[in-house]
């Protein structure tokens, strides 16, 4: 994993309003499939990351656990999870995973 370049893309991918945040937001990207890719910080508790897996795997949607602090550290947002919306800035990130 290329930390240093992951970061920057989803810097990108914040500002550019790709992604999004929260627990209701991220279900429903992934729900709607606005969104295919779920990055998950290894701190989130353990009903957290069960609860985001059932979820791609019902949706099919690919789940990336990122370094603790990664998320937090690349967005300037707290939070456990960012669902990232479809298209180039989704391929990107999956490229540096």
């Amino acid at each position: 994993m290329d930390e240093k370049r992951l970061k920057g893309i989803m810097g990108l991918c914040v500002r550019a309003g790709q992604g999004v945040f929260g627990e209701d937001g991220c279900r429903k990207a992934i729900a709607t499939e606005q969104s295919r890719l779920l990055l998950l910080d290894e701190g989130a508790s353990e009903n957290t990351r069960k609860r985001y897996e059932s979820l791609c795997a019902a949706t099919e949607a690919r789940l990336a656990m990122l370094p603790e602090g990664l998320l937090q550290e690349a967005t300037g947002r707290p939070g456990a999870a960012m669902a990232v919306k479809e298209g180039n800035f989704a391929n990107q990130v999956i490229g540096c995973l």
